[in-house]
């Protein structure tokens, strides 16, 4: 073979073992959604009125012992990070939007509501892996238990904050060209949506405490205790909760936070919920300000509902491992939580724990299973 025809050869070659980066890196610049610059301006409107989104409470996104204590923390094997069996399952089917108010937890943050003849779904993320890259990062424990196809008609997907496990871009891509939903953000996503396609009429962006009507429902974004950022950079966005209410009935979807204040104003002025979706898991004692455990999720569940016992759905466990706790912990922890509080004779909460995909009526709540005991 001549010098020429080898390097030719060669040339190919690499080509041709190149283009599997070249689509990689492709795909993690559009994951990682608008630039720095183009979110810029929307800093400008932070609440604390910087260049920045800030927490009304000051909060450590990774405590004393900086990235390289985390990383070896991270790297220390843990007994039941993951379950030993597989998760269950539950396949619901969904006609036309319910009078009745119900919620069905579609794994981790992902959850569809009913209420009032309403659909609204907060936080899709339907893909296995919530990264950039398909080649690193936190896969799924189980698969999503529905196809987005399965879906039905949704009037609005509300999204807390720009994390990979909140905002996923195919997911969103798909709901803007087979849903007429409406999409409603923190300030900010709305760069991100807008440059994945989602036609800019069909974006509402908010501050906390502002509302958009969608039907009959008004969506109240609400502060939380948490941070954004899907690059280097973060706090360009920002993030928040969800109040839904209805004409009959209010819910109340906390996405991702840290204990704070936020929630007792967030219930002094817009609560009891009928019902309260909020995070337990991804706890840790490096990020103790951002990720609530299961005892400050129930706190913040009793101060959003004041003087009344509400349903909670707990969410943000038993899909993806994002700390160093076993699989199970937060569940097992939240329903000691509820059962003390109750012995005590504290404001208790009526427990939801469904399996992921199982539809639940809120005010017929069925004794709680303990489905995730023994995997």
């Amino acid at each position: 073979m001549t010098v020429v025809a080898k390097s030719s050869v060669s040339a190919v070659a690499g080509f041709v073992v190149g283009l599997p980066l070249v689509r990689e890196l492709w795909r993690v610049r559009a994951e990682i959604g608008a630039t720095r610059r183009a979110l810029r301006e929307h800093a400008g409107s932070s609440p604390a009125g910087s260049t920045r989104f800030h927490n009304s409470e000051p909060a450590t996104e990774v405590a004393d012992g900086g990235a390289l204590t985390v990383a070896k923390a991270m790297l220390q094997r843990v007994d039941e990070v993951r379950p030993s069996g597989p998760i269950p399952l539950v396949h619901s089917d969904f006609g036309p939007a319910s009078a009745e108010l119900a919620v069905t937890w579609l794994g981790h943050a992902s959850v569809l509501f009913e209420i009032d003849g309403h659909t609204v779904l907060a936080d899709p993320v339907w893909e296995s892996r919530v990264s950039p890259s398909t080649w690193l990062g936190p896969t799924r424990l189980h698969a999503a238990p529905l196809g987005l196809a399965e879906l039905p008609e949704i009037d609005a997907v509300v999204i807390s904050h720009d994390h990979y496990d909140h905002l996923e871009r195919s997911t969103i891509v798909w709901l803007a060209e087979h849903r007429r939903c409406r999409f409603v953000v923190p300030i900010g996503l709305g760069e991100h949506l807008r440059g994945w396609g989602v036609p800019a009429e069909r974006v509402i962006e908010l501050t906390w405490g502002q509302r958009a009507s969608v039907g009959a429902l008004e969506l109240v974004c609400t502060e939380v205790r948490h941070f954004s950022g899907r690059g280097l950079r973060r706090n360009d966005t920002l993030w928040s909760g969800w109040a839904i209410l209805g004409p009959t009935a209010r819910a109340y979807f906390g996405g991702d936070s840290g204990y704070s204040a936020c929630f007792e104003r967030t219930g002094l002025e817009l609560g009891p919920f009928d019902v309260t979706v909020l995070p337990i898991g991804a706890y840790s004692e490096f990020w103790p300000d951002v990720h609530m455990n299961p005892e400050e999720a129930l706190r913040a569940h009793q101060d959003l509902n004041p003087g009344a016992t509400a349903a909670l759905l707990p969410i943000h466990w038993a899909t993806f491992v994002l700390a160093r706790h076993s699989w199970s912990e937060p569940i097992e922890r939240l329903v000691a939580a509820v059962d003390a509080a109750v012995a005590d004779g504290n404001v208790g909460a009526a427990l939801l724990i469904p399996r992921p995909g199982e539809r639940m009526v809120v005010g017929d709540e069925p004794d709680v299973e303990t489905w995730w005991r023994g995997l």
